[in-house]
């Protein structure tokens, strides 16, 4: 063999093999100084503080619950006050209630402004969300509406009464919102946090109010007592438009008391509970 051949051959590999005692060095680890004394790029830490999925998803669900039951159409909107942060609320983007999924629930603070996604296109009227939370420290849910059962109610000097034993929870007069007394003439909708505060003003510490020739807000201790609420709204708003025309104008409302002794029902976890199963049995 070559003498000079094999000479190359061991002079290379004793220069690729680190020497005796010495170990590999390593990249080190991110956000760690290496030997050279050059820092590494910082490693990213993780969100923290972020809303809790079982909210998000109990939200979805109320999205969809409220759609189904034909509570709210395309336009309607539901929020919930966050469990993690009580000065933030969590809001679907801009999109009907219906197709609303988990990764479309946007986080806001009491001004109504997104704590994250900054370019996020949002609802139009969630001023009311954050205005009612704002004024309203024990309510944990809102749903803005535009059900037509309601929608006459909102027109007329006919008042929408409790009338059914499941919507006891209704004031014995709902206060009326009217837009042009703060906004002049508008398109009608709560575009900004001072009409927000307008609306929250005119609801106090009601749990319903009206909106004239628009809808209704209903807001509640928790989602499931406002889904509960919303619907049987709906259903009382139905059930006495059908009995003013059966009776000719005359209707027997509930007694001040009587209304007042079925406000809570049980807390509307048994409606839930059918809600839900019909969710996931579609």
């Amino acid at each position: 063999m070559n003498t000079r051949f094999v000479a190359y051959a061991i002079v290379s590999a004793i220069l690729l093999v680190p020497s005796f005692g010495q170990s590999v060095r390593t990249p080190p680890e991110p956000g760690k100084t290496s030997a050279s004394g050059n820092m590494r790029t910082p490693p990213v830490p993780p969100p923290t503080n972020l809303p809790d999925p079982a909210q998000i998803e109990e939200l979805v669900l109320a999205n969809h619950i409220l759609t189904s039951e034909g509570v709210i159409d395309a336009y309607g909107h539901v929020s919930v006050r966050s469990s993690k942060d009580p000065n933030h609320f969590l809001l679907a983007r801009h999109l009907p209630a219906g197709v609303v999924t988990a990764a479309d629930i946007l986080e806001y603070d009491m001004d109504t402004k997104p704590v994250r996604d900054a370019g996020a296109t949002g609802y139009s009227e969630r001023f009311i969300h954050g205005e009612i939370y704002k004024a309203r420290p024990d309510v944990k849910a809102i749903v803005h509406l535009h059900s037509p059962d309601i929608l006459p109610y909102t027109v007329t000097k006919v008042q929408l009464k409790p009338m059914i034993h499941m919507a006891g929870f209704l004031p014995q007069e709902i206060p009326m919102f009217e837009i042009r007394k703060t906004g002049g003439m508008t398109d009608m909708l709560i575009r900004s946090n001072e009409l927000g505060k307008a609306l929250a003003d005119t609801l106090g510490s009601k749990p319903t109010a009206l909106l004239r020739g628009h809808g209704a807000v209903v807001v509640a201790d928790s989602l499931h007592v406002l889904v509960g609420r919303a619907y049987y709204m709906t259903v009382n708003a139905k059930a006495e438009t059908q009995a003013l025309a059966l009776g000719n104008g005359k209707v027997m409302f509930l007694d001040p008391l009587e209304a007042e002794k079925a406000t809570n029902q049980d807390g509307f976890e048994r409606a839930w509970t059918y809600f839900k199963y019909k969710q996931e049995h579609k």
